[in-house]
């Protein structure tokens, strides 16, 4: 039985049974009870929650009307604006499944999105309309309604957007034959109602993308009662720092991530806290200008982008006004020691750090808001959400406490499976040695005495040399740790002699100098000497996911392409 007896006093190990609703449920009644109320802010515009409302049914009546049926898939492929959650909630509405994909991705990769999930429709950025035409013979999309970013600009900021920018960002389009715009679509079903659908909390909700940046994107497919099961843990475990319909939700990551989709957008419709959404977290000062304007009391990162924050002049300068921050939750990749410090020693808030997989659907491992953080793990199970470690080589054995093997996650929120692959569904959804159907992560921890859970590394990401185990994460920390290093990533290169060795690829702060022997030497003042790296790199920038993740696979490319210069 996984180990709850260090949650925070007055939360509950279980919230079964869960009710049977969607996101569609809460909606409507926070759009009867307080219609007037924030639900979204964007660049200085406020949608509220009957706006919110009325925007969706009448998008919905449009996406019929074009002929869009239950259970199709509608791609959005839209940065953070009100217009992706506006069509999310659209497509529930017409029955069909939303299928969010990252608006950044290469022609190919959009192509292989797409014909992953089937989508016959997509809602686009004006900007990305073209690419879409491109490669859309070659996909199943019958239909496209493109959006602009200015549509949800306030009044004087559209004006001066139109005037100053529109052309330069890309957004001034013609729309083909057959296509629509979104703006246009909501306003000629000014007067239609909500489909009338009958919608069940087992169907599916949405289509992720997963493993696009390791090989072919696969679909996972998460129901509507999971975003709801969800939202009411993360809810239960964050309720001591949270108000409701007060406390603004600070979103600059992306939507179509199931960190936000999942975890942030039925956090917020369920406890009724507005969010406030960053098109580009890329841009650090409109992001810290962001916090200035909006007063964040709950800010979502990756650690990437709190150590960017951390180190923008504005914040060295003390032109930030971090006192509204009262909660950090960090996930998708190791929160380092260090940066979790100076947060919390800047804001006087807490960091809390988790960790979850788009198979997972937010069934979260988390620290306590309250309770003791321990150094290097990533806290406890949530309500509901069950973890056992498994031998690496023999699933079929359980570990016992402070083995560390192969992590595997059971929750009722996990996902279906992916769509239309059901051989790498069976892969990662097995019945476990304790006789549950769960996920198996492929990422290798232990669980302490306590009951928190640490990650060792990813499996394929493990470094074998001289006959030694090597995980990257733990050299990463050491070498984070040095007053010179602002980010570093590292991996396992081939090796005639060892079999691999270690190669670090540093980003250095900004200001400041160091050497290879230098990091070397802090190496090996704190590492076994099989686990000092061989080589380092000093790089401006390192390869990462849409979400902060190093990508260590790119790491291992540059340098294999290097090497045959």
């Amino acid at each position: 039985m996984t180990d709850r007896r260090n949650y925070d006093e007055g939360v509950a190990q279980s919230l079964r049974p869960y009710p049977q609703r969607t996101l569609l449920d809460y909606l409507r009644e926070n759009a009867a009870q307080w219609p007037s109320r924030p639900a979204l802010f964007f660049k200085g515009a406020t949608t509220t929650y009957s706006q919110l409302e009325k925007s969706s049914t009448r998008l919905s009546a449009g996406l019929v009307s074009l002929g869009v049926k239950p259970g199709d898939r509608v791609a959005i492929i839209l940065p953070n604006c009100p217009q992706f959650i506006i069509a999310e909630l659209a497509a529930w509405k017409a029955g069909a499944i939303a299928c969010p994909i990252n608006p950044t991705y290469t022609d190919r990769e959009l192509e292989m999105a797409l014909n992953a999930t089937g989508a016959a429709t997509a809602v686009v950025l004006n900007r990305f309309y073209e690419k879409v035409k491109e490669i859309q013979p070659r996909t199943g999309l019958k239909r496209v309604i493109a959006t602009g970013i200015k549509d949800s600009l306030p009044f004087i900021k559209r004006i001066a957007y139109t005037l100053l920018k529109e052309k330069k960002d890309g957004e001034r389009i013609d729309l083909a034959k057959g296509d629509c715009e979104l703006g246009g679509l909501v306003t000629r079903n000014a007067l239609s109602t909500a489909p009338r659908v009958n919608i069940s909390p087992s169907d599916p909700a949405v289509i992720l993308m997963s493993g696009g940046t390791t090989g072919v994107p696969k679909g996972v497919v998460g129901t509507h009662e999971g975003m709801v099961i969800a939202g009411h843990q993360l809810r239960e475990w964050l309720k001591f720092a949270m108000r409701e319909w007060e406390d603004t939700i600070m979103l600059p990551l992306p939507l179509f991530h199931t960190y936000a989709n999942t975890g942030v957008q039925s956090l917020a419709l369920i406890n009724h806290n507005p969010i406030s959404l960053t098109p580009n977290p890329r841009e650090l000062r409109d992001v810290l200008h962001e916090i200035n304007q909006v007063k964040p009391a709950f800010i979502c990162a990756v650690p990437t982008l709190l150590n960017g924050l951390l180190n923008h002049s504005m914040t060295r300068e003390g032109k930030v006004s971090w006192g509204s921050v009262k909660l950090c939750f960090s996930g998708a990749a190791a929160l380092m020691a260090d940066t979790k410090q100076r947060f919390e020693e800047l804001t006087g808030g807490v960091i809390v750090e988790g960790y979850s997989l788009t198979e997972a659907q937010m069934a979260v491992v988390a620290n306590p808001v309250r309770g003791v953080k321990k150094t290097g793990s990533v806290g406890m199970p949530l309500p509901d959400v069950d973890l056992i470690i498994v031998d690496a080589d023999d699933p079929t054995k359980v570990l016992p406490q402070g083995e560390f093997g192969e992590i595997v996650i059971g929750a009722p929120q996990i996902m279906v499976g992916y769509w239309n692959r059901p051989e790498e569904t069976k892969e990662m959804l097995r019945i476990s040695p304790t006789g549950e159907r769960m996920l198996f992560t492929g990422d290798l921890g232990y669980i302490d005495s306590d009951g928190y859970l640490f990650i060792v590394d990813r499996k394929k990401d493990l470094i074998k040399t001289s006959g030694y185990q090597v995980w990257p994460r733990e050299i990463e920390e050491v070498i984070s740790a040095h007053p010179s290093v602002r980010e570093v990533g590292v991996a396992g290169l081939p090796d005639k002699m060892r079999g691999e060795k270690a190669k670090a690829w540093i980003v250095l702060n900004p200001g400041t100098t160091a050497t290879e022997a230098e990091i070397k030497t802090w190496c090996r003042d704190r590492l076994a000497p099989y686990k000092v790296p061989a080589k380092y790199e000093f790089v401006a920038e390192l390869p990462k996911t849409q979400v902060g993740k190093v990508l260590r696979r790119a790491l291992r490319e540059q340098d294999a392409a290097a090497a045959h210069e």
